[in-house]
């Protein structure tokens, strides 16, 4: 019974960890979103956050709506660098629209959308540089 007790902690502890360290990395994205664009407008994110916890073996992937005849910004972070996620925006059909791996892993991306849009987001950790942790994705917009 004890020993179920320590490895009933020691894995809380470890959720407890990954936790905290996804919400200060939510708001550094929100820091980038907050960031303002060439036409000096800031960003409104859509209200969702997408994290996940990943090693070098893997991604994740989130399926998102964008409307037409709205500017985007898709903003990461994985931790103190800028560049430590890579992410690739495909169409339902799985044609590559962007790739920030294009641009040295940047961490955000503008672009506009003439018609709505269903698309997957998909970000991993560039294992050159973090192989395992938590990476954020955010979505904000303006018109």
């Amino acid at each position: 019974m004890r020993k179920l007790f320590l490895l009933l902690t020691l894995v809380l502890i470890s959720f407890g960890a990954q936790s905290q360290e996804c919400d200060s990395l939510v708001n550094v994205c929100y820091k980038y979103l907050a960031t303002k664009s060439s036409d000096g407008k800031a960003y409104i994110s859509d209200g969702q956050v997408y994290q996940a916890f990943v090693d070098a073996e893997q991604s994740a992937e989130f399926k998102v709506t964008l409307y037409g005849g709205s500017w985007y910004r898709i903003a990461t972070t994985a931790g103190i660098k800028d560049n430590y996620v890579i992410f690739n925006v495909y169409d339902q059909e799985r044609n590559l629209l962007f790739s920030n791996a294009d641009y040295e892993n940047e961490p955000y991306w503008d672009f506009y959308i003439d018609n709505t849009l269903d698309c997957y987001v998909e970000a991993y950790l560039d294992i050159d540089k973090k192989v395992s942790g938590c990476l954020v994705v955010l979505i904000g917009f303006n018109k």
